[in-house]
């Protein structure tokens, strides 16, 4: 095939999913499908060859990434209900004292966001932004913006978020070596674009807390303990992260038994099965709380999921359209003459679709597709791990006015477009820059 053709093929084709969405108010599932279509019609392939590559693009992301992200979601939905945001507030706060709340702030929202969505963290936690705000008469942003930095780079950087997931699996990335990557490059990024940010706008905008809203008091009703839920959010990741070192090359047990158990529990399917029935069992039916009553929190809980998932697979069809245009390939010649690092790539690439269209999700997925043909064969698992984050921290740059979350932010917060602009729009911006510069030094160790 013509090497101009099939880069025509793909600049159109992304173009073509930007219009179909921002123009034209398409869903991004239907939009990547058709976009992705189109970039197969250009590239010269015939019908039965497109049909088919959607089919396998569709079946073989859905396989993995649906069993995850709806696990997750189950997961996620009991832990809230059950009140373990506000425990884990609560416990960090009383430990730290309100004079180092936005630590302790941080801190939460980098442990809730792994469980519960980014948007459902935030607003379980806003009240005991209130009533901090009412206690100190400081400006809101000083707390807000600790939070909401935590809940952003986990729910970015840190599996089993649906974000990661998807981009783990449409690159081909172990999600051990993810979460190992992004824990990593996640700390410094909280500090800078959350501590130090909020500390600083803080003191330059002052945001009380909003007069329509009502008296919110924190002093809720817990019903679970802050070791217990710490420890049930604990129990997927650790069962990841065992069965990621014992069966690498360099444990030196990839081949005995206790490698070939954590290669079972481990699987982030089982992995998940586990928290699951534990948190079941623990923040429901201990607790008091009917099968009914948790069967209608599961079924509650895999609407949204299923959305991503959908989208997710959509992901998946345009990745294999790349592949099987060839256009991957291209792409990597093209990289390699320019002199451009394809972690760099990876992240501008996300950057640019962010800013564009503004959905995190689709920015990452899109960006996943993109850099997923032209990955060397050669690269180890931290490499691969090292890619999913530099996407991430592109799709997480500068929310704007087609951002939910900047509405979500301003509303809450009770804060104007310029005022969002200043706190919240800037602190995605560092937490992306940062969140790039951290993996990029970390890539030069793995």
């Amino acid at each position: 095939m013509n090497e101009h053709l099939i880069l025509t093929a793909v600049v159109t084709g992304i173009a073509l999913l930007l219009f179909l969405i921002l123009k034209l108010r398409i869903h991004a599932f239907l939009s990547l499908l058709i976009s992705s279509i189109v970039v197969g019609l250009i590239a010269g392939m015939g019908p039965d060859r497109i049909i088919g590559t959607v089919q396998s693009g569709m079946g073989g992301t859905l396989g993995y990434v649906a069993t995850v992200v709806g696990l997750g979601a189950i997961f996620g939905a009991i832990l809230e209900h059950s009140g373990g945001a506000r425990v884990i507030a609560s416990h960090l706060l009383e430990r730290f004292g309100i004079r180092k709340a936005p630590l302790a702030l941080s801190i939460t929202g980098f442990i809730i966001a792994i469980p519960v969505f980014f948007e459902v963290g935030f607003i379980l936690m806003v009240p005991m932004l209130y009533a901090l705000q009412k206690r100190t008469g400081r400006s809101l942003l000083f707390y807000a913006i600790p939070l909401l930095s935590g809940l952003a780079v986990t729910h970015a950087f840190i599996p089993p978020t649906p974000g990661p997931i998807a981009v783990a699996d449409i690159i081909g990335a172990d999600l051990g070596s993810v979460i190992m990557i992004g824990i990593l490059a996640g700390i410094p990024t909280t500090l800078v674009s959350g501590l130090f940010f909020g500390k600083f706008i803080g003191n330059r905008i002052y945001a009380p807390v909003p007069e329509a809203v009502q008296d919110q008091s924190s002093e809720s009703t817990l019903s679970s303990g802050f070791s217990l839920v710490l420890w049930l959010i604990a129990v997927p990741i650790v069962l990841i992260l065992c069965n990621t070192l014992l069966n690498s090359e360099v444990s030196g047990m990839e081949n005995t038994g206790v490698a070939s158990l954590f290669a079972l529990i481990g699987h982030p399917f089982s992995a998940l099965i586990i928290a699951n029935l534990l948190a079941w069992y623990f923040l429901g039916i201990r607790k008091g709380v009917s099968r009914k009553d948790l069967q209608k929190i599961s079924n509650k809980s895999l609407a949204p999921a299923g959305i991503i998932i959908l989208i997710t697979g959509a992901g998946g069809v345009f990745k294999q359209v790349l592949i099987d245009t060839g256009a991957g390939e291209i792409l990597a010649n093209s990289l390699s003459d320019l002199g451009v690092p394809i972690l760099l790539f990876a992240f501008i690439m996300a950057a640019l679709v962010r800013i564009v269209q503004g959905s995190a999700t689709v920015a990452m997925i899109t960006a996943a597709g993109l850099v997923a043909p032209v990955i060397d064969t050669a690269f180890s698992s931290l490499e691969m791990a090292c890619m999913v984050i530099a996407v991430a921290s592109g799709a997480s740059i500068f929310s704007h006015l087609n951002d939910s979350g900047f509405w979500l932010v301003s509303q809450y917060l009770g804060l104007d477009e310029k005022q969002t602009f200043r706190s919240w729009t800037m602190m995605t911006t560092l937490l992306a820059l940062t969140g790039l510069a951290s993996v990029g030094f970390i890539s030069l160790w793995v």
